[in-house]
């Protein structure tokens, strides 16, 4: 998928299952020290990409569960118009896989620091079972014309849409990392 910002829900769907089939795929055969091991101190390890997947798309789900149950109110600044469109075209922009540029991950996303349990591979394909279920009872609810605040960042709203569009291109940023991890020097084999 390259045009990120007008992916339908259907395509967007169809990523997020191409993401989980990649990632058992490029990493379902790493051992715990493959999955852990850093190519320095201040980067990620696959685990941690795969770790902070979760816990950034798990943060969607009760907003995700409101909609799909018709309880979603929209909150004042949700109300704003033009601001779910600029931030969810930034965030887009700033995040597609192509991108060299750094971003910041959200301090409430940053993984965790210790190893990440070697099950990780079967975590994130469980995980991408229940995003997708999630993002599936959305279909009904014009998930185009319902706006979200971020998880990660309050002042952030955007299209439930958007916010599916967002984790899949955020998916495919973390998975091109981890597969550099994976091809770095030193890259236990």
């Amino acid at each position: 998928m390259k045009d990120w910002r007008n992916a339908s829900l259907a395509e967007t769907l169809v990523e997020y299952e191409a993401a989980t089939a990649d990632v058992r795929r490029l990493f379902g055969h790493l051992n715990g020290e493959q999955l852990n091991w850093k190519p320095s101190a201040e980067q990620w390890s696959i685990g941690q990409c795969l770790d902070h997947l979760i816990v950034a798309n798990s943060g969607f789900f009760p907003q995700f569960e409101a909609v799909a149950a018709g309880r979603k109110t929209p909150s004042l600044l949700e109300r704003v118009p033009g601001l779910p469109g600029f931030w969810a075209g930034m965030l887009i922009k700033i995040l597609v896989p192509e991108s060299t540029r750094k971003v910041k991950a959200p301090a409430a996303s940053v993984p965790s620091s210790s190893e990440i349990p070697a099950d990780i591979v079967a975590r994130f394909a469980a995980h991408q079972s229940e995003m997708t279920a999630r993002v599936r009872a959305l279909e009904s609810k014009d998930p185009g014309r319902v706006i979200l605040t971020s998880p990660l960042a309050a002042f952030m709203t955007y299209s439930a849409l958007d916010a599916c569009r967002i984790g899949a291109v955020h998916e495919r940023r973390h998975i091109l990392q981890a597969e550099r991890v994976m091809a770095a020097p030193g890259f236990p084999k």
